[in-house]
C-alpha cells in the first residue's frame, strides 16, 4: 500500500521543527556536534527529510533541484567521506529554513490538503512541542 504524499510533507515538516529545537542551544557546529545526543538526532531528522523529499521527488511535487536534499541524505547516512559538521550547521542554519519556506509555498499554490494527516499526527504519542508546531502550521496554511 502506497503511503499518501501529504503524511510525507507533514514528516518533512516535523523534522524541519525538531531540528530547529535541537540546534537552538548551541552557537555553531562544533558545540552541537560534541553534544551527542543533539548531533545524533539532528542527523536522524536530516536522513528522514531526504528520504521523504524523494518521495515528492517521485511524485513530482518538487523540481528536479530538490534532488541535493536527497544526495545530502546520502551522504550522511552512508558517512561517504566522513561527515562534515560544518556543512551540516549550514544545512540546518541556512537551508532547512528555506526548504521550509518552500515547501509551504508548495503545498498551498498546489491545494494539498494536509489537514487529515496533521490529525493522524495528533493522534500518534508525539511531545507538546510538535503538537503546538503542528498547529502553527495548520495556521500558516490557512493564510
Amino acid at each position: 500500500m502506497s503511503r499518501d504524499t501529504a503524511l510525507y510533507i507533514v514528516d518533512i515538516f516535523i523534522a524541519i521543527n525538531k531540528i530547529k529545537r535541537y540546534s537552538k542551544p548551541f552557537l555553531n557546529a562544533q558545540e552541537l556536534l560534541y553534544s551527542e545526543m543533539a548531533w545524533d538526532a539532528c542527523i536522524r531528522e536530516l536522513e528522514l527529510i531526504g528520504e521523504a523529499t524523494k518521495y515528492l521527488l517521485n511524485a513530482n511535487l518538487l523540481d528536479s533541484s530538490y534532488r541535493r536534499v536527497v544526495d545530502f541524505r546520502n551522504q550522511i547516512t552512508h558517512g561517504y567521506f566522513g561527515i562534515n559538521e560544518d556543512i551540516v550547521w549550514d544545512v540546518i542554519k541556512n537551508k532547512i529554513p528555506q526548504y521550509e519556506k518552500d515547501l509551504l509555498k508548495t503545498v498551498k499554490e498546489k491545494k494539498i490538503d494536509l489537514k487529515e494527516s496533521i490529525s493522524l499526527f495528533y493522534s500518534d504519542s508525539i511531545s507538546k512541542d510538535t503538537i503546538n508546531y503542528l498547529k502553527s502550521l495548520e495556521k500558516q496554511l490557512k493564510e
